[in-house]
């Protein structure tokens, strides 16, 4: 007996085609949610642990390759040790399985020469900037996380002073 026939037949069974339609489709709906990571080719380890960590921070699983090569190379600038460092505290994260919500509390209660490295990683990414004082370095603007993660709904403001446009307008 075909399915249709049997479907008629018993009103109270269930379709089956209409069953592999609606697998079919909460299936690949399901498939578009998984985050999946982009593949981000990485030119060495320890730039490689700095973007691991540096999306564990940011809580992104993507971020600007470009940029971050500019934050690393600004990090390395100020901080020899900072690739030694960065790798030390990847593998703390892994082998400990540490929340990044508690990582900072983790840090400062037992690996106090690792403690800086989160603050300085995410001040890097969300401000652009890197360093501080007369050594800082403004690494990126608009396009520091601060700016990035808002830009569906608000309009950070530029360098000029005022509303946001009103550098359109020329002066009287």
């Amino acid at each position: 007996m075909d399915d249709l026939n049997k479907a008629d037949k018993y009103p109270g069974s269930p379709d089956p085609a209409r069953r592999r339609m609606l697998i079919s489709l909460l299936s690949g709906y399901t498939a578009s949610l998984i985050p999946w990571a982009t593949a981000q080719a990485i030119p060495d380890d320890n730039q490689g642990a700095f973007v691991a960590v540096s999306a564990i921070l940011a809580g992104r699983q993507s971020l600007d390759p470009v940029l971050g090569k500019r934050f690393y190379d600004a990090l390395v600038a100020e901080d020899p040790g900072f690739s030694a460092a960065t790798g030390a505290l990847l593998k703390l994260i892994n082998e400990q399985k540490i929340d990044p919500l508690q990582l900072q509390k983790v840090l400062d209660g037992g690996h106090p020469t690792l403690a800086a490295l989160p603050r300085k990683i995410v001040t890097a990414w969300f401000t652009g900037i890197v360093g501080s004082g007369e050594n800082a370095r403004c690494i990126a603007y608009e396009t520091a996380l601060n700016a990035v993660i808002v830009e569906d709904m608000l309009r950070p403001p530029t360098y000029a002073y005022g509303a946001y446009g009103t550098w359109a307008a020329k002066p009287r």
